[in-house]
């Protein structure tokens, strides 16, 4: 009875392990989801934003200081905290939204930029799509996983083997006869009704653990983070926006008029490339594309009968249900380009879409970003005094 004992203790014990390294895995997760829906527009791991690079962020400062300044940095600001100050000075006195998040999600968060943090930097394939995601590193997780289901299972078939040798031993000793062999489904079903506790556990763990990855695909139904579709002109924001500072409106001169704010005809590319038929990058072979869509021959400086519009492929799309205003947002409500298309000008060689722009990634904005009615005209036939 003690060897049937420590049998089934052992493999409790096993599946224990293995729900808590996966719940582990699946609270790692959390803080990534938490960090993109709250930080990532703002903030990076290993590059300044709009906010400072968050490496070592928990070398500088104490958890629980941390946990105040997320929940609400202007209370820290507002107590004379030098550090607090600091930062609120360093950054052009732009106040870090305050958020509504547990102890535990901000600890879930901080340990997510940990990790990334001490990831190596990922070296780009020169033979690889332009501005494509460099393949992320496995997680440490999975292969501490993986190393426990292999000892558990060593183990198992160890005792497998041993529980077998004493049956057959007790057997011989008590004349016994040998049992008749069984097919592996009814030594399944053997093995389940002598072990219904054990199968409770691992039902439930399956259960939790169906649960929460359903969650998660389901929330990735519609979601198009990330997306990054080839292009008829390998155009690089890093290079126009970035390096030689052109500013987004100048090309994209609806954002500040109305709803759209438009992808610029071939004519505004040619303000400058009717003179600029090098690039830096790809020499004449991108802008020699632009030629071709306006028919124009740039030695003679003329332009043919026979221009074609260039088939720029959309990034960005949002459901029908939902109503979008680029020029509420960057006019009115004075909101920079990064907060919802991220850092084009630093990283963006191809155009992609950076923020989730789902409802509550828009709701999430508008419950934490107040409303700037000082010097703002928009306002200024308002009473304020009755809003």
């Amino acid at each position: 009875m003690n060897h049937w004992s420590s049998f089934r203790t052992i493999r409790l014990v096993g599946t224990f392990l293995i729900a808590l390294l996966s719940f582990s895995s699946i609270q790692a997760q959390d803080g990534e989801a938490l960090f993109k829906a709250n930080c990532a527009s703002c903030h990076a791991v290993k590059e300044k934003l709009v906010g400072p690079a968050l490496k070592g962020i928990e070398t500088r400062r104490p958890e629980d200081w941390l946990i105040k300044w997320i929940k609400n940095s202007q209370t820290l600001v507002k107590a004379g905290d030098d550090y607090a100050v600091k930062i609120y000075n360093d950054y052009n006195k732009v106040a870090m939204p305050a958020f509504n998040l547990k102890d535990d999600e901000i600890k879930a968060m901080l340990a997510y930029i940990k990790t990334e943090a001490e990831k190596p930097d990922a070296v780009a394939d020169p033979k690889g799509p332009a501005g494509g995601a460099a393949q992320e590193a496995p997680k440490p997780i999975g292969l501490y996983l993986i190393i426990a289901i292999v000892i558990i299972g060593a183990i198992a078939m160890v005792l497998r083997r041993v529980q077998d040798t004493l049956a057959r031993t007790v057997r011989q000793k008590q004349g016994l006869p040998e049992p008749a062999p069984m097919t592996r489904s009814q030594a399944f079903v053997h093995w389940s009704r002598n072990n219904k506790k054990l199968v409770a556990v691992i039902l439930i763990f399956l259960a939790l653990y169906g649960s929460v990855k359903g969650w998660y695909a389901l929330q990735s139904v519609g979601i198009h983070q990330g997306y990054l579709p080839e292009q008829p002109i390998k155009y690089s924001h890093q290079l126009h926006a970035g390096k030689l500072q052109i500013q987004c409106i100048y090309c994209h001169s609806g954002a500040e008029k109305g709803k759209v704010a438009g992808v610029p005809s071939a004519n505004v590319c040619m303000n400058c490339h009717k003179y600029v038929r090098k690039g830096p990058e790809t020499g004449t072979e991108e802008i020699a594309k632009i030629y071709k869509a306006l028919d124009y021959d740039p030695d003679k400086g003329t332009y043919g009968p026979n221009p074609k519009p260039l088939q720029w492929v959309r990034v960005h799309n949002l459901p029908d249900l939902a109503y979008f205003n680029h020029a509420q947002h960057v006019k009115v409500g004075q909101v920079a380009c990064q907060t919802c298309h991220g850092p084009v000008q630093d990283s963006m060689t191809v155009a992609s879409q950076y923020s989730p722009l789902t409802m509550g990634w828009c709701i999430d904005c508008h419950r934490k970003t107040p409303v700037k009615m000082a010097g703002n005209g928009y306002y200024a036939g308002y009473d304020h005094s009755k809003l």
